[in-house]
């Protein structure tokens, strides 16, 4: 029995269904179909060049008159959505497309019979390389396929971007997700991971509240507030501001503008800060001498759940420990053989974001834990945290990763490396699965993720901004589409005494998300 596929590249076209998607398709692009029963509807796309880089840029087909929506990169942490109809409307880093083919539409206009045809564009990992999708005012779709790393070259890509076709688009996002699941064995769906059990419990985050000066006694002062309100927490975030950190004295660091300036502080230390150490001179003279001895993050996550009814604690910090990593031999973190390593962000990224949100790495560089050290450095912090009674962790600045991968085998490698590192430290320590993934909106990360469940799914909740609301709200929706077959979307937080407050609430009510409060 010969078995046709629906998705074929001929006479310069890419077809599926039936219908004409791309025109001008070049000569080196060929299509891989996918193997196994019942697996016509999709096929990989790969292409060869003339000569091994590290970065191409491969023509795919004209693209004219057919309407898609895509999630692309518009910042180096997150996604958001654009609609369009042609090539030219599709924008740089593109890491989701989905493509609508209508009777009597686009290329196929003479065709107006039978119902929509809905293609998913899904550009992949290969190797060492990552692929996105662009356009360019030809109305050119562009697969780009790089390493991050000069010395890893290639002169081809075989599976860069695969493509499903179906007549219902959520059944066909969630086929394609599952076809490249089994073809990368490299990350599990969803519904093969275990969800946290925070996210069925109201929850407050401390970031709002006291941005980086949070302290013990401002979390039981907000945990307090909130009873009194009426609406007792049963998860808590204590955020940024809990760790030991130290800042650059360098004149250089004068260049450091406000949006960046986080990153010139690293991590001292895997313990608390002196804020969560301090404690009322009555309260220490009342305190048993096990209590004086024991950490302040402890007595705190204690008190939490004991006065507070609160189920849950998680702490955050980020992906290389601090915003500006670990400072390199810094007492009593030496073995984890940090260095010094200066950020290289992709074209596409900087075509979207050309601003100075990194100029601070550029002239101080990140302390990076060295990548066989990672699952050291990650098991000895969450095996304390876990020690102090914490039950998960919110790894923020994730993609920073991306861009240090030159040395470490390029930016697939090393954030591979870093988050079967942490993934491997979370199961040791938080048997809950307890982590939230944040501030992580690139596929290095998507299709490395065996275990991780949670990931919030927009860029932060601005109280400040009155533009931002909608926005959020609209980014977070159609983000969902993709980054709802990996993990379950985190809407972020939103203040319950707020303009928006009701809107942001209504949101979360029916978006299936945890809802916790700043």
């Amino acid at each position: 029995m010969t078995v046709t596929p629906k998705i074929t590249v001929g006479d310069g076209r890419l077809v599926a269904h039936g219908r004409t998607i791309l025109t001008g398709v070049p000569e080196n692009i060929v299509l891989t179909h996918a193997s196994g029963a019942g697996l016509v509807d999709g096929a990989f796309v790969g292409a060869t060049a003339g000569e091994a880089r590290s970065m191409h840029v491969f023509s795919f087909g004209t693209l004219r008159d057919l309407r898609f929506m895509c999630c692309f990169r518009f910042k180096l942490w997150w996604m958001t959505q654009r609609m369009g109809t042609s090539g030219r409307d599709v924008p740089l880093e593109t890491q989701f497309m989905l493509l609508e083919s209508r009777p009597g539409a686009g290329a196929c206009a003479d065709d107006d019979s039978g119902e929509p045809v809905y293609l998913v564009m899904l550009p992949l990992l290969e190797g060492q390389f990552r692929a996105a999708l662009q356009g360019n005012d030809r109305d050119e779709l562009e697969i780009t396929l790089e390493s991050g790393d000069k010395e890893v070259q290639t002169a081809q890509g075989t599976y860069m971007v695969y493509v499903h076709a179906g007549t219902n688009p959520f059944d066909t996002i969630t086929q394609a997700v599952k076809v490249v699941e089994r073809h990368l064995q490299t990350f599990h769906h969803r519904d093969k991971k275990k969800l946290p059990s925070f996210v069925d419990w109201f929850g407050w985050c401390t970031w709002d509240a006291f941005y980086t000066d949070v302290t013990a006694e401002g979390v039981k002062q907000g945990l307090q507030s909130l009873a009194e309100g009426g609406t007792p927490p049963r998860f808590l975030i204590i955020d940024d501001g809990w760790q030991q950190i130290g800042s650059e004295n360098k004149k250089e660091a004068n260049a450091v503008v406000q949006e960046g300036a986080q990153f010139a502080s690293r991590l001292t230390g895997i313990k608390e800060n002196a804020k969560f150490q301090k404690k009322k001179e009555a309260e220490q003279q009342q305190e048993e001498q096990a209590e004086q001895q024991a950490p302040g993050l402890k007595l705190l996550v204690e008190e939490a759940k004991r006065e507070h009814g609160v189920k849950y604690v998680y702490v955050w910090h980020a992906m290389a420990g601090y915003w500006g990593g670990v400072k390199p031999a810094a007492e009593g973190m030496e073995h984890y053989e940090s260095a010094l390593a200066f950020p290289v962000q992709s074209p596409g990224v900087m075509g979207n974001q050309p601003d100075i949100v990194m100029d601070s790495l550029s002239v101080l560089g990140l302390g990076l834990v060295h990548p066989r050290k990672a699952l050291r450095f990650y098991d000895e912090l969450h095996s304390y945290l876990a020690s102090c009674g914490v039950d998960g962790v919110k790894v923020d600045v994730q993609n920073i990763i991306e861009t240090l991968g030159a040395g470490h085998g390029g930016r697939v490698s090393l954030t591979r490396a870093y988050h079967h590192a942490l993934e491997a430290s979370v199961a040791r320590n938080f048997p809950d699965n307890g982590c939230i993934s944040c501030m992580c909106h690139n596929t290095d990360m998507l299709y490395s993720a065996r275990q991780t469940a949670v990931v919030r799914a927009s860029d932060d909740f601005y109280p400040r901004d009155p533009a931002s609301h909608t926005i959020h709200i609209s980014s977070v929706a159609y983000n969902t589409l993709f980054l709802g077959e990996f993990m379950q979307p985190d809407w972020d937080m939103f203040h319950s005494l707020h303009p928006a407050a009701e809107y942001h609430g209504a949101a979360r009510a029916i978006g299936g998300c945890p809802i916790y409060v700043r």
